[in-house]
């Protein structure tokens, strides 16, 4: 599998859409900085973890997905649900890798702020990969035990 960046999705977008991330984007935000002035900004910091605009681009993606397969004739409800489903995977494999670099910078930190943000970025990188290849792997080999 190829990952290529594509700018084909931009020209399917509409600007209402653009104004619906943005505004939940914003107001997740302004949910998180709440909390964070209330409980303190370690759990402030939890919700920010939350990718703001996961709501929004699930729904954006579902919808794409349902038009593409429909200009083509077919019912695409099922294609658009696998696809926000894909993305939700993708966001919580994204979060793992997250949390990971959350430790290490927490740990690292008091030593060298720098060095700190080295170290968790090359964590988030290793967990993040490690994360996607074994999910890769499994999922074949699942493949292959319920076809036999």
């Amino acid at each position: 599998m190829l990952v290529k960046l594509s700018s084909s999705s931009l020209k399917q977008t509409h600007w209402y859409e653009y104004g619906v991330r943005f505004v939940l984007g914003g107001l997740a935000t302004v949910l998180a900085g709440l909390v964070g002035a209330h409980f303190g900004e370690s759990v402030g910091g939890l919700f920010l973890a939350l990718p703001a605009v996961f709501c929004a681009s699930a729904t954006l993606i579902e919808s794409h997905e349902r038009r593409a397969k429909e200009k083509a004739g077919l019912n695409g409800r099922r294609r658009g649900q696998q696809a926000a489903a894909l993305d939700a995977a993708g966001a919580g494999l994204g979060s793992i890798g997250l949390a990971a670099f959350a430790a290490v910078f927490s740990i690292t930190v008091p030593a060298s702020t720098v060095g700190a943000f080295v170290a968790a970025i090359a964590t988030w990188a290793a967990v993040s990969v490690s994360i996607w290849w074994l999910r890769r792997k499994l999922r074949i080999v699942s493949r292959r035990r319920s076809s036999s």
